[in-house]
């Protein structure tokens, strides 16, 4: 009794190392419609994707190649979809900027000078981005009708009891 259950354990213990040692390139089968539902855990970044934070603040620079503002913000859809940079034109060190929304395709990525960062190409002078219409953020309207609170705040805590 006890040599088949050491040969059971055994051979139970080969299979599963044989499982684990599985090597993370080969192919592995589509994920259910459950499983995507769930989902989808992404363990690194391809050369042709870049995160959101390589974005913000980026220098952008006109058709002369002169800095006419940089990335404040991005604009997504519920999906996820990048519908415009927002960029912030004029000013100084942040007083008096203005913020236009801009589509994705109207920037060209170009390279900067120290091969890590990149700068946004646009075709349209500072003047042009300076007369374009404002980007204004969703704001949600509150009432004292015993609505939910704005998320922009945190909520009023009552004042102790005594």
């Amino acid at each position: 009794m006890l040599k088949k259950l050491m040969i059971t354990t055994a051979s139970l213990a080969l299979l599963t190392s044989a499982a684990i040692a599985q090597t993370p390139d080969q192919t592995q089968p589509a994920p259910t419609a459950a499983a995507a539902a769930k989902g989808q855990v992404i363990t690194e970044q391809k050369p042709d994707q870049m995160l959101a934070t390589k974005f913000k603040g980026t220098d952008v620079i006109g058709s002369n190649n002169e800095k006419i503002g940089d990335v404040n913000d991005m604009l997504f859809d519920k999906d996820g979809k990048i519908l415009a940079y927002v960029v912030g034109v004029g000013g100084f060190l942040g007083i008096g900027t203005k913020d236009v929304a801009l589509s994705p395709m109207s920037f060209q990525i170009v390279p900067a000078n120290d091969k890590e960062s990149m700068k946004l190409k646009l075709s349209m002078t500072k003047d042009e981005l300076k007369t374009a219409a404002d980007f204004k953020p969703y704001k949600e309207t509150t009432t004292t009708t015993g609505q939910a609170p704005s998320r922009d705040r945190a909520p009023m805590t009552p004042p102790a009891q005594r």
